[in-house]
């Protein structure tokens, strides 16, 4: 039996794994899902990079989990990935589901796709904050109009400065034992740093035919893959 740690991407909380959860304890594992510091009914609590760092890491400690794989998704692969490696021989793997991955130095608005003066400025006009996704931002991804609406719904404004902050890695990332389940919807081929990574004895890949947010649109399929990492 391994224990789940699961960790969804910006705006989500733990509510986001509700259907995953079952899946995996039906199959005989332990499933943890958290809120991270900022968000969901956390919403309020000063967070950094850092504290959603602590964050992965305190829960693991708390439960006193071992064989542990920690799931993070989307941007909260940042920080489940540096909080593998602090926890030691706990970890069993990490998976990476369609995430970005962290690099030392370097934090999610460094890599930002559009430019990091672009996703400042859109932090600055929002508070500080990353305003939720939108539903028609949604369209493409293999959601149904109800899947959208319960996403959507649920959402709440990212802390800032979890964007902003750099990563700190004390070990290549590559050397970690490492799943990156790639949602084909959100784009055919792996971003370079990942690909890069995957060069690795031990990394793997995984490829599945749903959108950036399999936790909603194929929660069964994302726990068979889940189970089978073990």
């Amino acid at each position: 039996m391994a224990d789940f740690v699961l960790v969804a991407g910006a705006w989500l909380g733990a509510w986001a794994w509700d259907d995953v959860v079952p899946e995996l304890r039906a199959a005989g594992h332990g499933a943890h899902a958290l809120t991270l510091s900022g968000l969901a009914e956390r919403r309020g609590v000063p967070a950094g990079q850092q504290t959603h760092v602590q964050d992965v890491v305190g829960e693991v400690e708390r439960l006193g989990l071992r064989d542990v794989v920690l799931v993070g998704h989307s941007y909260s692969g940042i920080p489940v990935g540096q909080a593998a490696e602090r926890i030691g021989d706990r970890l069993n793997r990490i998976v990476f589901v369609d995430s970005s991955v962290p690099a030392h130095g370097e934090s999610m608005a460094s890599a930002w796709w559009q430019g990091q003066a672009v996703l400042e400025a859109a932090l600055a006009g929002n508070g500080g904050d990353w305003a939720p996704i939108t539903a028609p931002e949604c369209e493409g991804q293999g959601l149904t109009d109800e899947q959208i609406a319960r996403f959507v719904g649920g959402c709440t404004p990212h802390p800032g400065a979890t964007l902003t902050e750099p990563a700190v890695l004390e070990r290549p990332l590559g050397d970690l034992p490492a799943t990156y389940v790639k949602c084909l919807l959100d784009g055919p081929e792996p971003t370079d740093d990942v690909a890069g990574l995957l060069e690795s004895d031990h990394w793997r890949l995984v490829e599945t035919d749903t959108g950036h947010w399999p936790m909603f649109s194929q929660p069964r399929e994302l726990a068979r893959i889940l189970v089978q990492q073990v």
